[in-house]
């Protein structure tokens, strides 16, 4: 029987709220205490209940890593990666498509949230493609896939929200979305052949535009080299965040930090970038971003009880595991509910909503909760590219000037390509495990 208890009614007001245009973390908080007030609880919980949602030690590591995103993107550390692997691969067939595919995937190693990385790199990437023929419209849609990708690739806030709810190992999390995420960045690749480029792309292509022009003429191996320096420390960043955390010198949270840091040390004293009109920049765009997100989480922890106490939890969960016997029915169902909710919200919204209810659903047909989480976080990151209304189409949209049709319309290659990647990844549960095994 369709239950119309306090928190189904929570959930309807809440997605009506969405509708009016109403920011989500205000529908958020509006929607749950409504239900509270329905349930005949007072309002002097909601303080201890957000006060008890954001006061976690791991949640530290959103605000870091956002100010570290940030701070390497106001300091050049993306202009210098993108020249240096225009040198390295910039020759070979696919030309700057290769370059874009690669460059997204490391600045995901970076950045860790899908948006920001469209708003840091999506200019200089769509900007080399058109140089090389690419079509302006596919350009948009291959930076909204890659930094998509952005909360796959470790470090991710991502999957730091994901080990805080199903209170699983942040850094074996880290460790297993190295391999599927490598995958789908292959599968990007394997999408440009598909792309109808201009016959200025079937010459050479002119690599000197996005050199430095000190050295624009030299032969390729010096020019490689001398690139290869003017990037060292910026190539370093995703070796010294992910070196730390594999090695156990450091936590995930406290990695989020040093990104920091490391990210002030090199714009400071390396390439001597860091003004203090930059840094109050990157310091007031990571404040605001991260108010948005602890803001979101605050009020989903009163989402999540309400959840909790209506037993939403086990009502919705018993509907989830009635619908079929067979677990990859029931695997498919919640994908398509994550691919669909991913299209309208942010991933963080998501997690909070939906992993209540998935959550006990997966340790019932025990599913490995790593494995999960990387699906997960695929799903999620698919969704912020598929129209009509993926975020990241609407930041692409607005850094290129393109019309949103015309950018939903580059990025249904890459969504195509996308949802295969994900089949494959659900049918190998080893691709997610292999890392973690072996490391141990």
């Amino acid at each position: 029987m369709f239950d119309l208890g306090a928190g189904t009614q929570m959930l309807i007001l809440f997605f009506i709220l969405l509708v009016l245009r109403l920011p989500v973390a205000f529908a958020l908080g509006l929607s749950a205490l409504y239900a509270m007030w329905t349930l005949g609880f007072g309002l002097d919980l909601v303080g201890d209940l957000v006060a008890t949602g954001i006061a976690k030690f791991s949640l530290l590591a959103i605000p870091f890593f956002i100010l570290a995103g940030a701070l390497m993107g106001s300091l050049g550390i993306a202009e210098r990666m993108i020249r240096f692997f225009r040198v390295l691969i910039g020759t070979l067939p696919g030309g700057m498509g290769v370059v874009g595919t690669v460059v997204c995937l490391f600045w995901g190693a970076v950045s860790g949230s899908g948006p920001a990385s469209v708003a840091a790199i999506g200019p200089l990437i769509v900007k080399g493609m058109e140089e090389d023929g690419y079509n302006r419209s596919f350009a948009a849609g291959l930076v909204c896939t890659g930094a998509a990708l952005s909360i796959v690739i470790p470090p991710s806030i991502g999957l730091v929200i994901y080990g805080v709810i199903a209170e699983t190992s942040i850094s074996h999390l880290f460790i297993a979305a190295i391999i599927p995420g490598l995958f789908m960045g292959i599968l990007m690749l394997l999408t440009l052949p598909f792309a109808k480029k201009t016959k200025v792309a079937e010459g050479s292509p002119n690599l000197n535009r996005l050199m430095p022009t000190p050295y624009a003429d030299l032969p390729y191996g010096r020019r490689l080299w001398r690139s290869f320096l003017d990037s060292f420390w910026g190539l370093m960043t995703p070796v010294v965040i992910l070196g730390g955390i594999y090695s156990g010198a450091f936590t995930p949270t406290e990695a989020a930090l040093v990104a920091t840091v490391y990210a002030l040390f090199v714009g400071g004293l390396i390439y001597r970038t860091l003004t203090l009109r930059g840094l109050y920049d990157s310091l007031t765009d990571a404040a605001a971003s991260s108010a948005v997100v602890m803001l979101v989480v605050a009020y989903a922890s009163l989402f999540g009880w309400v959840v909790t106490v209506d037993d939403l939890i086990g009502h919705y969960s018993s509907v989830l595991l009635g619908i079929s016997d067979n677990q990859w029915v029931i695997l498919l169902v919640i994908m398509v509910i994550l691919l669909i909710a991913g299209m309208f919200m942010d991933a963080i919204t998501i997690m909070f909503i939906c992993l209540p209810i998935f959550l006990p659903v997966s340790r019932e047909l025990g599913w490995d909760p790593v494995w999960f989480g990387i699906l997960v976080m695929i799903n999620l990151a698919i969704g912020l590219f598929t129209p009509p209304v993926g975020i990241n189409l609407y930041v692409a949209a607005n850094v290129t000037r393109l019309p949103l049709e015309r950018v939903a319309q580059g990025a249904i290659p890459f969504l195509i390509t996308a949802v295969i990647g994900l089949a494959i990844v659900a049918a190998i549960p080893e691709m997610s495990s292999f890392l973690v095994d072996f490391l141990g």
